[in-house]
């Protein structure tokens, strides 16, 4: 059975609202903590944007933890460290990283294709 792993996108958002859950803090508090706009919280969280490295940091270090945890996916069944963020296994970073790669390298030569062909 095959697997589709699930988008950074997503898993942020699902990493940023598990932590906020476990420090008991609205998106408005995160937001005035990390300095950054509360409908910027919201569009995260709501998969709308993504963010940049600067605003990953500023989430990081308000949520009290290491920017690139926000990152890692769930394990199956949602087992979780006690920082509240994921515990993956390597095959399960590997796939999704192998999968984002591969969705932005689609997204890439479609734009390629569409601006050499369709003018």
């Amino acid at each position: 059975m095959s697997k589709v792993p699930a988008s950074l996108r997503s898993i942020l958002s699902m990493n940023i609202k598990h932590r906020r859950k476990i420090l008991d803090i609205s998106q408005e508090k995160l937001a005035k903590t990390a300095e950054i706009s509360a409908q910027t919280v919201n569009d995260i969280e709501g998969c709308r944007i993504w963010v940049s490295d600067k605003t990953m940091a500023k989430l990081a270090q308000a949520l009290q933890v290491e920017a690139y945890q926000l990152l890692l996916p769930a394990l199956e069944g949602g087992n979780r460290r006690e920082t509240g963020v994921p515990a993956p296994s390597s095959v399960e970073i590997l796939l999704t990283l192998q999968q984002e790669i591969k969705n932005e390298i689609d997204l890439q030569f479609y734009r390629v294709l569409k601006s050499e062909v369709f003018p």
